[in-house]
């Protein structure tokens, strides 16, 4: 448990790991997400070498005797979040919740009651099925702010969306900030 006040400094980036990386190769092994563009790249010496920024963060922390930042992985987003502390900040979110992306947040605040996936598609201003089903719906699914009305069979033609009640406390924790 962290010390008393800390702020907490999240670093998000889409995409997750690449394909044949796991979170325990994170500081020892790297693959590029896109070999071409990180070869041109280094031989431009615009960047340094591969695989070694977790390695230097770690390295880093232990050296100003700092904790290591907290690194979350899951299929969409890659998060570090970095303990900042003695500093105070109001209207922090506390630890449990975690980095709402503007996506999840619009489509938490355009849900009302039970939606089908067009009638929230439509809210949120999309067309395209298979992006907002992974950068919104998913994502809101994965931290536990909506839920499907109909479970046990995820693609039912009638299956609705709702906010859970973590859903809910969002939702009305935006709203008070608009």
């Amino acid at each position: 448990m962290l010390p008393e006040p800390c702020f907490l400094v999240p670093i998000v980036s889409p995409g997750g790991l690449p394909a044949g990386m796991t979170e325990a190769d994170l500081g020892f092994k790297s693959i590029p997400r896109n070999p071409l563009l990180f070869g041109m790249l280094h031989r431009m010496e615009a960047v340094e070498h591969i695989g070694s920024g977790i390695r230097r963060i770690r390295n880093l922390c232990s050296d100003y005797g700092v904790a290591e930042p907290q690194i979350d992985v899951s299929e969409h987003w890659f998060t570090v979040t970095f303990p900042r502390l003695g500093v105070q900040v109001e209207n922090q979110q506390p630890e449990s919740t975690p980095h709402v992306t503007p996506h999840v947040t619009k489509l938490i605040l355009s849900l009302v009651g039970e939606m089908n996936r067009d009638e929230l598609m439509k809210k949120v201003g999309l067309k395209d099925r298979k992006y907002f089903m992974g950068s919104y719906l998913k994502p809101a699914f994965d931290a536990g702010f909506v839920e499907m009305t109909i479970p046990d069979k995820p693609r039912s033609r009638v299956q609705c969306y709702r906010l859970t009640q973590r859903g809910i406390e969002l939702q009305q924790s935006k709203q008070e900030r608009l």
